[in-house]
């Protein structure tokens, strides 16, 4: 009786160290809140908040189809379940009309609530902790001077044990350290306002980095490409030339690209679309070319010989030559070529070639569509062919130009546009 009297005790202590442990490092780097609000909002401040919450991309999550602006509801697929954005808004029993810049700062910097509870990253306060405390206090400024809407926010739909305090805790412990802007002494002032845009309010690495099976990204691996689940499209690496870096770039037609959608070495489709339509089309040029800088000065991952590349069978290419005749080659042209300022060439076009395809089929699938913006107010635009074309059409007329014209990439199969269609309902 004693020996298991004993063990019980060593079990409790154990897990009393476990949960000390874990409140210890959830807590680490947080200050007691003021008691009274200090902020003091002008017209200035509202105005730099509008445009921050615009570097952010906040109103992409924080508003759903057709609904009002930031306040909140849209549902965010993730690999453990659906996530619900929140009401930012200034409505004091749904949004954030009763919380304080400093409640307002924490969730940003340390990823908790106003109540205390953790928040989960889908929030990418990863990232946010690098905001500064000045442009928290003007984000949240902004926030407050919108009209207050009354959407009651709408709870998480989690497995277990995603969905409970515990697990996030422990995530957090594992994967989040409070942080602050990286200052590079030996960098330019227009280098470290690009780090601070591109790390911080910008968050590219949330997409342009691969995930962990619990949803964890590492800055061992930042901008080196992944999957993005919730919307099933590849981020290609931002720090290889072969995917989507921008190192032998001219910096003005990486300026261009952020802020009209088109460059000449390329145009944004699917998620990046959306980017620069709610987002980096509102830059200032002055950011716009300091986040260029900064992506064009990543380091690069080391190159390593091409791998040789079956030659896809002649029936797929044959079909495929077919499909893209009928279908393709009026825009595109018979050899690939494109028309400059209108159709983009897909000889030689380094998203076409992807190793992963699940962008080329998507766009074949659901259509391309670039961002209208001040830049490029009516861009052109690709037609859906998913009511049009079989998987195995889809299938071979990718694997043609995926191997046409000097192309030369793996070929693509039925399954991985059966995949395509299945992630979204096609």
């Amino acid at each position: 009786m004693k020996r298991i009297l004993w063990s019980l005790s060593c079990v409790l202590a154990a897990l009393g160290i476990a949960a000390a442990v874990l409140i210890t490092l959830n807590l680490r780097g947080e200050e007691p809140l003021p008691p009274n609000e200090t902020l003091q909002s002008t017209p200035a401040l509202v105005q730099r908040g509008e445009y921050l919450a615009r570097v952010g991309n906040c109103m992409a999550c924080h508003t759903t189809q057709g609904g009002a602006p930031f306040a909140g509801g849209r549902g965010i697929e993730t690999p453990f379940g659906v996530m619900h954005s929140s009401n930012l808004t200034p409505d004091k029993a749904h949004g954030i009309g009763a919380w304080t810049s400093a409640e307002f700062w924490r969730a940003m910097h340390h990823g908790r609530s106003k109540d205390g509870r953790l928040l989960y990253p889908a929030f990418p306060y990863p990232n946010y902790t690098q905001v500064t405390r000045e442009d928290s206090d003007a984000i949240f400024a902004y926030l407050q001077s919108l009209p207050a809407v009354a959407e009651a926010n709408r709870d998480h739909a989690l497995r277990f044990p995603y969905n409970t305090q515990a697990a996030l805790a422990v995530w957090r412990a594992l994967f989040f350290t409070p942080g602050a802007p990286q200052h590079e002494p030996l960098q330019t002032a227009e280098y470290n306002r690009g780090a601070y845009l591109v790390n911080g309010l910008g968050h590219c690495t949330a997409c342009h980095t691969p995930r962990n099976a619990l949803g964890a990204t590492t800055d061992a691996k930042a901008f080196t490409g992944g999957l993005i689940p919730v919307q099933n499209w590849y981020a290609p690496a931002l720090n290889a030339a072969q995917e989507a870096g921008v190192k032998e770039w001219k910096t003005d037609d990486v300026v261009a690209l952020l802020k009209t959608g088109v460059a000449p070495q390329g145009s944004v489709l699917g998620p990046m679309a959306e980017v620069v339509f709610r987002s980096t089309q509102y830059l200032t040029d002055v950011d716009a070319r300091a986040m260029g800088v900064y992506l064009q000065a990543l380091p690069q991952q080391g190159s390593t010989p091409p791998a040789t590349v079956a030659a896809p069978p002649a029936s797929a290419m044959a079909r495929g030559g077919k499909v893209y005749e009928q279908q393709c080659a009026q825009c595109h042209g018979d050899r690939g070529q494109g028309e400059p300022g209108a159709f983009p060439a897909l000889a030689g076009n380094r998203a076409v070639m992807l190793a992963d395809p699940t962008n080329l089929v998507r766009v074949v699938l659901q259509g391309g569509y670039l961002p209208a913006t001040a830049g490029n107010p009516r861009p052109h635009g690709m037609p859906p062919f998913q009511q049009l074309l079989s998987d195995e059409d889809i299938a071979a007329v990718t694997t043609f130009v995926r191997n046409s014209w000097g192309n030369q990439a793996p070929g693509v199969g039925t399954i991985e546009v059966y995949r395509a269609r299945e992630r979204r309902g096609m």
